[in-house]
């Protein structure tokens, strides 16, 4: 860690704390050269995966996408900001513990329908409809026999 003060390489480390709930390391540091004191802050950075679309091309993870299809499926329905967050919180864990560097995108989606699904199933249904691109009233009519029946997989 190079001294704000001075630019000096070497510094040493008096005191370590953790904080923000043990999301960071706060680091008190003393210059060798110098001997001003400062604080450093230390928190993990966690790359979530690109996302393969169905035509090939690759972007980054966007979490305000995937809140954004969670509040269209979720308007008007019962369901807490705080249990959206939670949601997505879930979703971005599994992605980043698949190890994966690229996910296709069918996988991020079928993560956000497993979400639905426990939180609310009329949400579940309408974010089916259009990410499945059902074609009739049929194709909704199968998909809410699924939900009925718990022993069939969604």
């Amino acid at each position: 860690m190079h001294c704000p003060f001075c630019s000096a390489e070497d510094t040493k480390v008096i005191d370590s704390r953790l904080v923000a709930g043990g999301g960071q390391v706060r680091r008190r540091r003393e210059c060798l050269s110098c001997r001003e004191r400062f604080t450093t802050y230390e928190s993990a950075e966690l790359v979530m995966p690109r996302v393969v679309k169905h035509d090939g091309t690759r972007q980054p993870f966007d979490e305000e996408k995937l809140r954004a299809g969670f509040i269209k499926a979720l308007e008007k329905r019962p369901v807490s900001t705080e249990e959206i967050e939670q949601s997505i919180n879930r979703i971005k864990h599994r992605l980043r513990a698949t190890g994966e560097r690229e996910l296709k995108s069918m996988v991020v989606g079928e993560e956000v329908m497993t979400e639905l699904r426990k939180l609310d199933e009329v949400a579940y249904v309408r974010f089916a409809s259009v990410y499945r691109s059902f074609q009739d009233l049929n194709e909704f009519k199968e998909e809410i026999d699924r939900l009925s029946n718990p022993n069939q997989e969604a």
